[in-house]
């Protein structure tokens, strides 16, 4: 086999590889049912208190509405450490620091994340 051959046939397996990744890191309804349970608590996350979210009541007006998310965060990581701790990327923040606060579990970060994510 020659140099390029093995290039092309590592290549193809690191793209199958990451394509296969992708197909798993999307959530599944279930999950995303989940997050949009603890989402919604008053008890948990409690986003209503402050962000206007399809399908929720009485919803707060302080944070921004959380609609095309998809497209205002491509990368979900970039969401989640948003939900983690929001003081990062804006010191003036006050959307409680989920994560470093531990008001939410790391798996409860990544479900809000994965609903959040899919408005």
């Amino acid at each position: 086999m020659t140099k390029i051959t093995q290039r092309l046939g590592g290549t193809t397996t690191v793209l199958a590889l990451c394509a296969g990744l992708a197909f798993s890191a999307q959530a599944s309804a279930d999950d995303l049912a989940a997050g949009k349970k603890l989402a919604f608590s008053r008890t948990k996350g409690n986003c209503l208190a402050c962000h206007q979210i399809e399908g929720g009541d009485q919803m707060g007006n302080i944070g921004p509405p959380l609609i095309g998310m998809k497209a205002r965060f491509p990368d979900r990581a970039k969401l989640r450490a948003q939900i983690w701790d929001s003081t990062v990327a804006n010191p003036n923040s006050i959307m409680p620091p989920m994560g470093r606060h531990r008001i939410l579990s790391e798996k409860e970060i990544d479900l809000v994340t994965d609903f959040i994510h899919s408005l």
